[in-house]
């Protein structure tokens, strides 16, 4: 099943490298808008090198350790978001915002030797995979998935009317699980373990047990979401 919305990218025409923004703490799902704050020489270059091409970031995550190195080229995960810049704002110092629209998940497949003064790697594009002998419990997977998202997801004023009316909406469930796994404070070692994820059921059912988890945690603190709209993250 293809997802509902692929922000107009075609796997097809994509070349296969990657320039890679690695971050310690921002696990980036497809389907999710994030700002970003650019200010390092080489991600500004990054950026530049970005949109007189393709227009497309892949947000890496660091692996354990990466202070040690943070200058250098520290180990990454496995796998990253990759995103189309959908809009920006150079600022007079030379700085950049941005918005950043995820569009697939990719893993990391070989990193390019250094040639710029950011990162590039090849990348596999990685399709959701919708195994079809657990069709019909779909429905009823995506129905717990959402009951459970909204009974922990504290009141946002500005948007709670809009995501009434999206987890009302017939979404994919691969879609669905990216926004609440985004959404909700999970833990890093989760979020990495869910954006390595193909596998669309087991990846709702990853997100149920935590979800149950939290819920049914005595005197527990309401689950921590991104703030609406989410802070700009900075490099």
């Amino acid at each position: 099943m293809p997802p509902a919305d692929d922000w107009s990218f075609d796997a097809a025409t994509f070349a296969g490298k990657a320039r890679l923004f690695p971050l310690p703490d921002l696990v980036m799902f497809p389907h999710v808008l994030q700002p970003l704050h650019i200010f390092e020489p080489r991600y500004r270059a990054m950026f530049e090198a970005a949109m007189a091409d393709d227009q497309l970031i892949a947000m890496a995550v660091l692996a354990p350790g990466w202070e040690q190195n943070y200058e250098g080229r520290p180990a990454l995960e496995s796998y990253a978001c990759l995103g189309r810049v959908a809009t920006h704002q150079r600022l007079p110092d030379g700085r950049y915002n941005l918005l950043l629209q995820g569009v697939r998940r990719v893993k990391l497949l070989r990193e390019l030797p250094p040639s710029h003064a950011f990162r590039e790697a090849h990348v596999a594009v990685c399709d959701d995979v919708y195994p079809p002998d657990l069709t019909p419990a779909r429905p009823q997977l995506r129905r717990r998935l959402v009951d459970c998202f909204k009974q922990l997801l504290p009141k946002l004023p500005a948007a709670h009317e809009q995501l009434d009316q999206l987890l009302g909406s017939e979404i994919p469930l691969g879609m669905l699980t990216d926004l609440v796994a985004y959404s909700l404070d999970l833990g890093h070692e989760l979020k990495v373990r869910l954006l390595g994820e193909v596998h669309v059921d087991r990846r709702a059912q990853l997100l149920l047990e935590r979800l149950d988890r939290m819920a049914s945690e005595p005197f527990g603190k309401p689950a921590q979401a991104n703030e609406f709209p989410p802070r700009f993250s900075q490099n």
